[in-house]
């Protein structure tokens, strides 16, 4: 094995134990730690996979702002986060539905890819190329996401807001 493929093979058990705990944790603050060592894991493959852009996107966003916008919602809303706010019986059900989803991925995954084909040309994923893409065919859509961004931090910060009507 190449250190490649030890690198994959120890950030894959990293990111797959970091998702079974995000599940099973009981404390809702733990489950959204969990949740950061997941992502940081993906990034970690993106950086193995030479997608530094990817990578860096993924810990900006999911890890630095998702993460914590989700903290922040706890914390504002006075939210239950101990073992009374995760407690549910049936996850029996929810074992079974999740091996029904993999097994539906699964099959999905294995007709969606010719494995055996090219690989990518490394020109396309440039942070040029990405860039471009963005600020040209993508604009509109990139600016309606940074507005439905805005309208929900604006939102966030009204309701979070005490009333100081008597």
């Amino acid at each position: 094995m190449t250190g490649a493929e030890i690198a994959f093979v120890v950030i894959g058990v990293a990111a797959v134990v970091g998702a079974i705990r995000v599940v099973t944790a009981r404390n809702v603050v733990r489950a959204a730690l969990y949740l950061v060592v997941t992502l940081s894991a993906v990034a970690g493959v993106y950086l193995l996979l030479a997608a530094e852009f990817v990578a860096w996107v993924q810990i900006l966003i999911y890890v630095g702002a998702i993460v914590i916008l989700f903290l922040f919602g706890l914390m504002l809303t006075k939210a239950p986060i101990g073992r009374e706010a995760l407690d549910n019986q049936r996850r029996g059900v929810a074992f079974l539905v999740a091996l029904a989803i993999l097994g539906g991925l699964i099959y999905l995954i294995q007709g969606a890819f010719d494995w055996d084909a090219a690989r990518i040309d490394p020109v396309e994923g440039t942070v040029a190329a990405v860039g471009s893409s963005i600020f040209s065919r993508f604009v509109l859509p990139f600016e309606v996401i940074s507005f439905l961004l805005l309208a929900a931090l604006i939102g966030a910060i009204v309701l979070s807001r005490k009333e100081d009507r008597p």
